[in-house]
C-alpha cells in the first residue's frame, strides 16, 4: 500500500507583538498546519525570552507559520496580518511596549518580498499611510521556550489570555478568511 505524499507545505515568519497573540490568531486559518513562537530580526544569537524582554537584542518577537499553499494563499496570510495587530504603531502594541513587539514582516525570498509589498501596499491604502510595519530578510528565526507555545490554547484563562487575547480572537473569527481548520 502506497501512502499519500505529505502536502507541500511553505512558511512565513511575521512579528505583530506579542507572539501569543499572533500564534493564537493564526491558529484560526484553514491551511495552516502549524505556528511556532520565535525570535528573529535582531543581533543577539541564541536569544532567550529574559534577554528579548530587555528590549536590547534587536529581536521581535515573531511566528513562523507553517501553511499549505494549496489551501492557504499567501497573499491572503499577509492580508490577515494588518487585521491580527495595529501595524500603524511603532514599538507597541496596546500595554506591549519596547522594540520587540514591533511590527515587522521578514520574508525568505524574492517571492515573499514582492507579495508582502504588495500587501502593505494594499492596507497602507485603506489606513490612510500610517502603517510602520518593518520589511527584512529572514536571517535566522530562533524558536522561543516551550512555555511560550501554544499559549492561548493552553492558558485560557491567565489574565493576559482572558482580556488581551480572547476579545482579538472573538473579532478574528468573524472575518470570512478565519474559519478555523480541524486539528
Amino acid at each position: 500500500m502506497t501512502l499519500p505524499a505529505a502536502p507541500k507545505t511553505e512558511t512565513l515568519v511575521l512579528g505583530g507583538g506579542c507572539f501569543w497573540c499572533t500564534e493564537a490568531a493564526y491558529e484560526l486559518l484553514p491551511g495552516v498546519v502549524s505556528v511556532v513562537s520565535g525570535y528573529a530580526g535582531g543581533h543577539t544569537p541564541n536569544p532567550t525570552y529574559k534577554e528579548i524582554s530587555t528590549g536590547r537584542t534587536g529581536h521581535a518577537e515573531v511566528i513562523r507559520i507553517e501553511y499549505d499553499p494549496a489551501q492557504m494563499e499567501l497573499e491572503t496570510l499577509l492580508d490577515f496580518f494588518w487585521e491580527a495587530h495595529d501595524p500603524t504603531t511603532p514599538n507597541r502594541q496596546g500595554a506591549d511596549v519596547g522594540p520587540q513587539y514591533r511590527s515587522i514582516i521578514l520574508y525568505a525570498d524574492d517571492v515573499q518580498k514582492a507579495a508582502a509589498e504588495a500587501s502593505m501596499a494594499r492596507a497602507n491604502a485603506r489606513l490612510g499611510g500610517r502603517i510602520v510595519t518593518e520589511l527584512a530578510r529572514l536571517e535566522k528565526f530562533h524558536e522561543a521556550e516551550v512555555s511560550h507555545q501554544d499559549y492561548f490554547r493552553l492558558n485560557p484563562n491567565a489574565g493576559y489570555c482572558r482580556y488581551v487575547i480572547a476579545p482579538k480572537i472573538e473579532k478574528l473569527k468573524k472575518m470570512p478568511v478565519a474559519k478555523p481548520a480541524a486539528r
